[in-house]
C-alpha cells in the first residue's frame, strides 16, 4: 500500500450524554456488546498490532468507512501498517466465513461492502443489494456467525 493510501485515524466521539444514556440503557448496552464481540474478532489494533485489550479498553474509531479498535489512545496519533490491515480484514472473514444472505461458504476471495461502519462479506454481488435493503438483519446474522465462531476458538485463543 503506498503512503498516499495510508489511511488516517479519526476517532469518533461516542461519548453520549447523561440524559440520552438514561433514555436508552439497552440501547447502549447492546451496542457496548455488539462493540465487545467485533473487538474480540478484530483481534489486533491496526497501528501497532498488539493484541486489543493488553492496553485497556479498546478505543473505537473510524478508518476511511469503516468502524474499528485501536489498542491505546497513543495509536490515534500513528499510522495504519498495511500488514495489520490485511490480518484484521482476515481475521473477520474468517470469523464470518459464511454469506449472511445465500448462507454459504465465503469463497477465497469474497466480496465485501461496509454497512454502518462494519465490513459484511458476500458471495457473490447481488447479496450486496439485498443488505442494503435490510441492513439490520444481516448485521445480526453477521453477529451470530461472530459468536458462534469466538466459541469454538475457545477461551485460551480469543
Amino acid at each position: 500500500m503506498t503512503k498516499a493510501r495510508k489511511l488516517a485515524v479519526i476517532a469518533l466521539v461516542f461519548a453520549a450524554s447523561p440524559a440520552v444514556q438514561a433514555q436508552q440503557p439497552a440501547d447502549n448496552e447492546t451496542q457496548a456488546a455488539r462493540d465487545q464481540l467485533r473487538a474480540a474478532v478484530q483481534k489486533i489494533c491496526p497501528v501497532s498490532g498488539h493484541e486489543l485489550g493488553q492496553h485497556g479498553a479498546p478505543v473505537k474509531v473510524q478508518i476511511g468507512k469503516e468502524e474499528l479498535f485501536l489498542c491505546c489512545d497513543e495509536c490515534l496519533q500513528g499510522n495504519i501498517d498495511p500488514r495489520h490491515w490485511a490480518t484484521i480484514h482476515a481475521n473477520f472473514a474468517r470469523a464470518q466465513r459464511i454469506c449472511p444472505v445465500m448462507k454459504h461458504k465465503l469463497p477465497k476471495k469474497p466480496k465485501w461492502t461496509i454497512v454502518e461502519g462494519r465490513i459484511v462479506y458476500v458471495c457473490c454481488p447481488p447479496c450486496i443489494k439485498k443488505i442494503a435493503a435490510d441492513p439490520q438483519t444481516y448485521l445480526k446474522k453477521v453477529d451470530l456467525l461472530y459468536t458462534a465462531s469466538l466459541e469454538t476458538r475457545g477461551p485460551s485463543r480469543r
